[in-house]
């Protein structure tokens, strides 16, 4: 059973219930679970793949909630650990008209940055396995250490491993540390997913496909590279390229979106006969069907409001497809 593992945090998103308004504006908000390594197991659920969310839930009521949408939307909470120690994460999320987000966290005692290394073992994992993770559990933390671990254990066993930046500057000492430390995990990752609003950060490169070129680093062989309503880029290590224009959607809530996005992609790759040594031709082969799926869920997700257990399940993105796309489906 070939299996989607989400490692890092899990959180509470207080989304505001007023749109177009600063944090400081907002008198009242609606409780949505969130953390982009949940969103992104839950959307890999939703799209009939098996997943696993591997992190650390404090045993509090924000907790509790956060187990309950996991499993509610079919994510494997087997691998999870309950601790006293620690907190549950927040965030508060200021949407402005057009649908971007402001963060604002309070997640210094957060129990998902206590999971160590310890608690994880290596033979959870085999070669048909997939691991996914973010740069937000990356900070200085027993949770960073145990990243190091979970993935030297994927590369051992021949799993794949999926790196998503997900830049979230406030929850970082300052600018310099966070792209030093995603500069240092990108190299371990087989495939990348990166935004337009992510790569210069990244890369400290204008230049577009400069800067993409630049991120073939180590282990990398995909990269792929969302440009929000204008849809997404594959790009291959021997060249390669591909495109897909996305689709047009009213906006309600990009919250989750780009979580969606590779949700949708890492599912379909998960469907398909993927290994490490074959990556980037089965990517090369299917390269439309997985841009495809992965615009139309980021697309779908942003047209609702709330994080992604609000975003539609497989079949209604087939649908979509099919209305939008005749004959792709």
């Amino acid at each position: 059973m070939k299996r989607v593992f989400c490692i890092g945090e899990t959180l509470i998103d207080f989304i505001p219930v007023q749109k177009g308004k600063s944090l400081k504006e907002v008198t009242s908000f609606e409780r949505v679970a969130g953390g982009a390594p949940m969103n992104v197991a839950i959307a890999v659920a939703k799209y009939e793949g098996n997943s696993v969310m591997l992190t650390k839930i404090a045993k509090d009521s924000f907790g509790d909630y956060l187990v309950d949408v996991l499993q509610e939307n079919g994510v494997d909470t087997s691998y999870l650990i309950r601790c006293n120690e620690g907190e549950t994460g927040l965030a508060f999320v200021s949407v402005d008209g057009s649908g971007e987000r402001d963060f604002s966290f309070y997640r210094k005692n957060s129990a998902d940055l206590l999971l160590s290394p310890n608690e994880v073992k290596s033979e959870w994992f085999d070669k048909e396995d997939m691991l996914h993770f973010c740069s937000v559990d990356l900070v200085e933390s027993p949770m960073k250490q145990t990243h190091i671990e979970v993935i030297n254990a994927f590369q051992a066993t021949g799993g794949i491993v999926s790196f998503d930046p997900n830049v979230r500057l406030p929850l970082w000492p300052d600018r310099e540390s966070c792209r030093r430390t995603i500069l240092d995990f990108l190299p371990l990752a087989d495939l990348v997913k990166v935004s337009d609003e992510e790569l210069f950060f990244i890369t400290n490169i204008r230049e577009e496909k400069e800067a993409i070129s630049s991120l073939f680093v180590g282990n990398v062989k995909v990269v792929v590279y969302t440009k929000g309503k204008d849809g997404a880029m594959i790009y291959l290590k021997d060249g390669e390229q591909f495109e897909d224009k996305g689709f047009k959607v009213t906006v309600s809530d990009t919250t989750g979106a780009g979580d969606a996005f590779i949700g949708g992609f890492l599912s379909v790759l998960l469907s398909l006969d993927t290994s490490r040594d074959n990556l980037c031709q089965t990517v090369s082969e299917h390269h439309q069907q997985l841009l495809t799926f992965a615009n139309a869920s980021g697309a779908l997700t942003a047209s609702v409001k709330g994080a992604i257990q609000a975003a539609p399940g497989k079949q209604h993105i087939l649908n979509f497809i099919s209305t939008q796309r005749s004959g792709l489906v």
